[in-house]
């Protein structure tokens, strides 16, 4: 049940556009007619974090790029604009839902992506906070279980009642990633700070002229290449 505190995290906004027809429908298929909210937003977790792929190749910046609907349809994305699709879902089933987002150490994303950013630092990873039996509750939705399965990692699963979010090490004791900074919730994705921080920490990568990052290759199968090499 929601509070008047928390009613905030249960309405749409432009990004977590939780009453786009598609949206609604979808969180209602995946929901059923269970009506224990843990179970709920189990459903609703696993359906973003297995459903939509995540790739960190060929990412759209734009504004239209990174909201729900757009995610959905696309059905492959990033942390970011999946922890907003993760939100629109959660709201839909009236489930209190807000973002969270932190600047992270990634020690295993693949050389080409390193290369391409110039650091291994990830700023503005996204994160999801649920309001589940009177608290909040943190889950990660950003690698579905195929690409753990490709990178050697263990898949974040999420059991509604402790936090989720990135394993320190993967599964043979290689420090994996660690959180710098993180930013707090907040009831909606803030958008234009993400682009500014991108363009001061990415400067060859996000030139202002462009909205869209385009890497080439097949990000999973590279992940699994490296994995297997190391």
């Amino acid at each position: 049940m929601t509070t008047a505190a928390n009613d905030l995290y249960v309405q749409p906004t432009w990004f977590i556009d939780s009453d786009a027809p598609e949206i609604a429908a979808l969180a209602a298929e995946v929901v059923g007619r269970t009506t224990d909210e843990i179970e709920r937003a189990l459903r609703l977790f696993y359906a973003v974090r297995d459903g939509i792929r995540y790739s960190a190749y060929n990412l759209g910046l734009t504004r239209e790029a990174m909201r729900a609907s757009a995610v959905l349809a696309k059905g492959e994305s990033w942390c970011v604009p999946k922890s907003v699709l993760l939100a629109a879902l959660c709201r839909a089933a009236k489930i209190p839902c807000r973002l969270g987002y932190a600047n992270v150490r990634n020690h295993l994303a693949t050389a080409k992506l390193l290369k391409f950013l110039g650091t291994d630092v990830f700023y503005y990873h996204g994160y999801n906070e649920l309001f589940l039996r009177g608290r909040w509750v943190k889950a990660t939705v950003a690698f579905n279980r195929a690409l753990c399965d490709k990178a050697r990692l263990a898949p974040l699963d999420f059991d509604g009642e402790h936090d989720s979010l990135y394993h320190p090490y993967d599964l043979t004791g290689q420090r994996y990633m660690e959180y710098l900074h993180d930013y707090g919730p907040m009831a909606d994705m803030p958008y234009d700070a993400i682009i500014a921080k991108f363009y001061e920490a990415y400067p060859r990568v996000y030139p202002r002229a462009t909205d869209e990052v385009t890497i080439s290759g097949d990000f999973a199968a590279e992940i699994e290449r490296e994995a297997n090499a190391g």
